[in-house]
């Protein structure tokens, strides 16, 4: 039985392109090479923010992060931001009565942003609120206490193997690796992404059927 949903937020809930363009624009490139240069850290397992290293060598993110934040210019998050499945998936589970979480790797920032957004969930929690990141097995530990449900009866739903469906598996959760952004298509049919999930689904409504079953 399944009474409790996570969710990851970048490519899962929303679209990274206004991320990445944003960046793009402060630091003058065209924003096609970084989607580029982004896409090919992703192939080789790395961390995204490579992707502004290879750009400026020696280049202090948080620091860069701070001036964009200094002059109006920091993380922004609207509707527009959100897939469209996402609003009807979600409502459709609590009204199943699942607790629905979203949990993901971002600032606290990104938190306020979020919960701006009225989501139709239970909790909305970030990794700079928990004071770790995944795929730290301490980040989905303190969500299952902060969402005070079992780690067997919480499903994890992600698109990167290696922050969201391995770690979550190894955490004890159920897991359901989505099909979407980068990192959840070019894994799709890795062997070892398909073992470690319990579930593949192309959209965040397919949930509500896995709940049902």
């Amino acid at each position: 039985m399944i009474d409790t949903i996570v969710f990851d937020v970048g490519e899962t809930l929303t679209r990274d392109d206004r991320y990445w363009a944003s960046w793009a624009d402060w630091l003058d490139v065209p924003r096609h090479t970084l989607s580029a240069l982004v896409g090919a850290v992703v192939a080789r397992d790395l961390d995204n923010a490579e992707a502004l290293r290879l750009l400026r060598p020696g280049i202090n993110i948080d620091a860069e992060y701070a001036a964009r934040e200094a002059v109006g210019l920091g993380e922004q998050l609207g509707e527009t931001d959100l897939y469209d499945d996402v609003r009807p998936a979600l409502s459709a589970l609590r009204e199943r009565g699942v607790s629905v979480v979203v949990a993901g790797n971002q600032t606290t920032r990104v938190g306020e942003l979020l919960r701006s957004l009225e989501l139709p969930a239970d909790l909305v929690i970030t990794s700079g609120e928990l004071g770790v990141a995944k795929p730290d097995p301490r980040f989905f530990a303190r969500v299952i206490e902060a969402s005070g449900s079992q780690a067997e009866t919480t499903l994890y739903v992600g698109d990167h193997p290696q922050n969201d469906v391995h770690p979550a598996r190894r955490a004890g959760l159920r897991t359901a690796h989505l099909r979407r952004g980068p990192w959840g298509f070019l894994w799709a049919d890795d062997p070892e992404v398909l073992a470690a999930a319990d579930w593949s689904i192309g959209s965040l409504t397919e949930l509500v059927d896995i709940v049902k079953a």
